[in-house]
């Protein structure tokens, strides 16, 4: 009620897992629980990379046929589902996804802003950002990661064994 009373944009999460109770069903519920306390936004976030295409398009489709929310995907590349993820979140009608500078992108980050970019240019989902300000930017923060490898974890590409232990990267 707070951030309401405040004139502020509640965006609230559900955090996607396997396990025998989670079932679209019940996350249609906790959507529905969390639109009637106010939430403006839902999340659907996906930290360990667990979602599949199939589950996503269904997920999302079931979701915005039962609320009125704005749906914002937040997925890792981890597993290397998530450009076939965003994809069939698009075409299930998300309304906001999650993406990273390309220099930034894949591994445990996310999906690249100019991958995304590009898949969508020419179609009603065409984001109208331009690639060659994107490569700028890209490059940019190339060298910035330079000063901070010595933070960086040592996994790199795609870990399909979270698809068994769930465990996010």
């Amino acid at each position: 009620n707070t951030a309401k009373d405040c004139k502020k944009i509640v965006e609230a999460a559900i955090s996607y897992t396997v396990s025998p109770v989670h079932s679209i069903e019940l996350f249609v519920k906790m959507a529905k629980q969390l639109e009637d306390m106010g939430a403006d936004i839902l999340c659907i976030k996906d930290m360990a990379g667990l979602l599949t295409p199939q589950m996503t398009r269904d997920l999302i489709t079931e979701i915005k046929t039962n609320t009125k929310l704005p749906i914002h995907l937040h997925t890792h590349s981890t597993t290397g589902l998530a450009g076939m993820n965003i994809q069939c979140a698009i075409d299930a009608g998300v309304d906001m996804v999650d993406t990273a500078i390309s220099s930034l992108s894949m591994g445990t980050s996310h999906y690249p802003t100019e991958s995304l970019v590009a898949a969508l240019q020419g179609t009603p989902y065409d984001t109208g950002l331009d690639l060659n300000l994107l490569e700028e930017i890209s490059n940019y923060f190339e060298e910035v990661r330079k000063h901070y490898t010595q933070f960086e974890s040592d996994f790199k590409g795609v870990d399909i064994n979270i698809l068994k232990s769930q465990i996010p990267g």
